[in-house]
């Protein structure tokens, strides 16, 4: 049958059109589901596959030569195990002016890469871009808290240009950390500290990126790694590697059960890790 269909260029077309079709069907229908189910219409959460968790975790260990599996996955089991964080969000998605914007089920995607780095690295500083809900500032303030019991101290800023970010991030976790509010180009050229870890998440412009950047470069530790959030997108946080002599590599999100295709951390560090 597949031979007569490929003989005929209509139908050998049409039959290709429907093959091609099955990689994206399934999108509709979570697409749909979606609409009907979820509040979220920016910054969307998800969990992420079995596979992929194994990925990030692999990668980590690649990273990190100093570390093993056993390890890494120890934190990762911390982070989605942590009912008290789970708590916390639900808590206050609930007692916001945002509940309706925002789903109740708790989601972390590639802010586990982010908690597993923090408590790898036991950062002194921890410095994030674009705070928005301040969901990645939770993750990384309780890690941040964990390192304190471990005996390794460390503040957390996050940066905003919206007065009204970062509304999840309150109570215990701002003992960990703040967050500066204004451009982040001017927030980040007050921070007078070195920076262990930067991670970028705000305007998602490639210049815009690029800036940050050039203007953490001279606070960056010896050991210092920053985490690109737009690395699926632009090539800024590999350019800037490249240009500092710096070791690059992309973690690419695998959701699961979401039509969105995933984001991704792009992890830029030193050579000598």
């Amino acid at each position: 049958m597949k031979k007569f269909i490929k003989k005929i260029k209509l139908i050998r077309r049409l039959y290709d059109i429907y093959i091609a079709s099955r990689y994206f069907n399934h999108k509709y229908f979570q697409i749909i589901k979606w609409a009907f189910n979820s509040n979220e219409d920016t910054n969307y959460t998800y969990n992420l596959s079995n596979k992929n968790k194994l990925e990030l975790l692999k990668l980590f260990e690649i990273i990190f030569k100093n570390i093993n599996y056993e390890e890494i996955k120890y934190y990762l089991d911390e982070i989605e195990n942590d009912h008290d964080i789970i708590k916390d969000i639900k808590t206050r998605i609930l007692n916001s002016k945002y509940k309706n914007f925002t789903d109740l089920e708790v989601n972390f995607s590639r802010r586990l890469g982010w908690y597993i780095c923090v408590r790898i690295l036991k950062p002194k500083t921890v410095v994030e871009t674009g705070v928005d809900k301040g969901l990645g500032s939770l993750v990384i303030t309780k890690a941040l808290m964990k390192n304190k019991e471990d005996g390794c101290s460390g503040y957390y800023y996050g940066t905003d240009i919206n007065p009204d970010a970062g509304y999840l991030f309150s109570g215990n976790y701002k003992k960990f950390g703040k967050i500066l509010y204004g451009d982040s180009i001017k927030s980040l050229k007050k921070i007078e500290k070195e920076i262990d870890l930067f991670i970028n998440d705000s305007d998602h412009s490639a210049d815009y990126e690029y800036s940050e950047y050039q203007t953490i470069r001279n606070k960056l530790s010896k050991n210092a790694i920053i985490l690109g959030d737009n690395s699926h997108v632009t090539d800024r946080l590999l350019k800037f590697s490249i240009e500092n002599k710096r070791n690059y590599i992309i973690f690419k999100e695998e959701p699961l059960n979401h039509w969105y295709p995933g984001a991704g951390i792009g992890i830029s560090y030193p050579r000598n890790k």
